[in-house]
């Protein structure tokens, strides 16, 4: 390394640690003391407004998810196919499976409402919704 590199690295260094020093300060500035008891209530109430706000509007997230991988052929192995659910809150969403054989790959997709499909799902599939499907649910 050259002098200039080594005095840059230090510099960058040396920022990077008054910059911690600092949030750290405000973080500490920023802490509750017992004077502040009276506010308390009033902050932890606006904060539970915005969560509920925050929670409704990402009802429609596709945020949960699952992958379930397995062999659909006896004579391919490596889990190479797999079924991916996608789905909200609700239950909405879309089942995607891949089958891969020895020469050729098949997607399928299919639409989910409620936790359930019109068409019939593979047990891979169903397993995948049944995963992405949150505990508080089943």
């Amino acid at each position: 390394m050259q002098p200039l590199d080594i005095v840059t690295l230090l510099v960058a260094v040396a920022a990077l640690l008054l910059g911690v020093v600092a949030v750290l300060g405000q973080f500490r500035s920023s802490e509750p003391t017992r004077g502040d008891a009276d506010a308390l209530p009033s902050d932890v109430e606006g904060l539970r407004r915005e969560v509920a706000a925050l929670q409704g509007e990402t009802a429609d997230a596709l945020r949960h998810l699952a992958v379930v991988r397995y062999d659909a052929f006896g004579d391919v192995g490596g889990h190479l196919s797999w079924s991916l659910a996608v789905l909200d809150d609700g239950g909405n969403g879309v089942v995607l499976t891949s089958i891969h054989g020895r020469s050729e790959a098949r997607t399928y997709a299919k639409s989910i409402a409620d936790w359930s499909c019109e068409q019939q799902l593979s047990p891979e599939e169903d397993e995948a919704i049944s995963h992405a499907r949150p505990s508080d649910r089943r």
